[in-house]
């Protein structure tokens, strides 16, 4: 592929949150697997296993809990103080009071409800390095889904809470010596989000010691 193909595939990337009701082909299911499998792991350990969830009861569990979970999380944000210093990055006081009852709702994390496929990616306890070695493997399956033209979003909001994690685990049956890292949902796209801010290169990248330039 040409760089600067990759480039822009890379730029147009989104985190999707709204889906259409389309089943999505076994097939296209089964190469973003392969996608996955494909990824760098240390010591080649490979620790990682996928749940793939189509039953709409199992993924309407998913979408609960994640708004359960992602509802504790920013309400304690709120009494924290923190909430303030994120809404502030927002103009208008009606932007501010939407994002703000998007979050302390849960609603931010119970879209999942409405997704086609859920991948649970779970990972070996006994690895050296599960936290990078996910991460791979979870980019691959965003980026295989974002070529076939689907949407998808990486979220930890059902799991974060460890008594959250255990009800996922008895909801798709995960031995106990695997962990349930975070949700993949995945679908076609019922939105289009335009490019959101990112940092200038010479904000994030240094050259032989931080802060320079050179």
């Amino acid at each position: 592929m040409d760089r600067d193909v990759l480039l822009d595939f890379l730029k147009t990337r989104r985190s999707i949150r709204k889906f259409k009701p389309d089943p999505i082909p076994k097939e296209q299911i089964e190469m973003i697997l392969e996608a996955a499998r494909w990824a760098p792991s240390g010591d080649n350990a490979q620790p990682w296993r996928f749940v793939v969830v189509t039953d709409r009861e199992k993924i309407k569990t998913l979408g609960q809990l994640g708004g359960e979970g992602s509802g504790r999380r920013f309400k304690a944000e709120y009494v924290s103080g923190l909430m303030e210093k994120r809404l502030t990055t927002f103009k208008t006081e009606e932007t501010k009071h939407r994002v703000y009852k998007r979050l302390v709702s849960g609603a931010v994390s119970a879209f999942v409800s409405d997704a086609p496929v859920v991948i649970a990616v779970c990972c070996r306890l006994d690895c050296w390095d599960p936290p990078f070695d996910i991460s791979t493997a979870s980019q691959n399956i965003l980026l295989m889904a974002h070529a076939l033209g689907l949407g998808a979003c990486w979220l930890e909001a059902p799991t974060t809470d460890i008594r959250d994690e255990y009800k996922v685990r008895d909801l798709l049956k995960v031995p106990e010596q695997y962990t349930i890292f975070h949700i993949i949902a995945i679908g076609h796209p019922a939105e289009a989000p335009g490019l959101r801010f990112r940092l200038k290169l010479d904000e994030i990248a240094f050259w032989n010691e931080w802060g320079s330039s050179k």
